[in-house]
């Protein structure tokens, strides 16, 4: 949460939150009427439509929209950004300096 905050606290209107439970519980819980929700690849949206309609099934006027990555980004996830630390490699240009920062340490580096 600390890194989010940090990585997205120049951008106005974002609010940080975190819940435990149902995804609607928590949207109903904030008076959220759509949730936003990125979409990598083909089973990335297997796995996402799914979730959007039993969501939709739980909390018929909660909307869900899928959003697409750039072409260059489609492929990164937080596996291969764990591996390529592991691997002391250098992921400055997949993630903010503080995520970075944090990954580097607690690989032990």
């Amino acid at each position: 949460m600390e890194h989010i905050k940090e990585a997205l606290k120049n951008i106005k209107n974002v609010k940080i939150g975190s819940f435990n439970g149902l995804l609607v519980d928590y949207a109903r819980e904030i008076n959220a009427k759509v949730l936003v929700r990125g979409l990598r690849a083909l089973t990335d949206f297997e796995y996402e439509f799914q979730m959007a309609l039993t969501n939709r099934k739980l909390a018929e006027n909660i909307e869900t929209i899928f959003l697409m990555p750039k072409e260059q980004y489609s492929y990164i996830s937080s596996r291969m950004i764990k591996e390529i630390i592991a691997l002391k490699g250098d992921v400055s240009c997949f993630v903010p300096p503080v995520v970075k920062d944090a990954l580097i340490r607690k690989a032990g580096r």
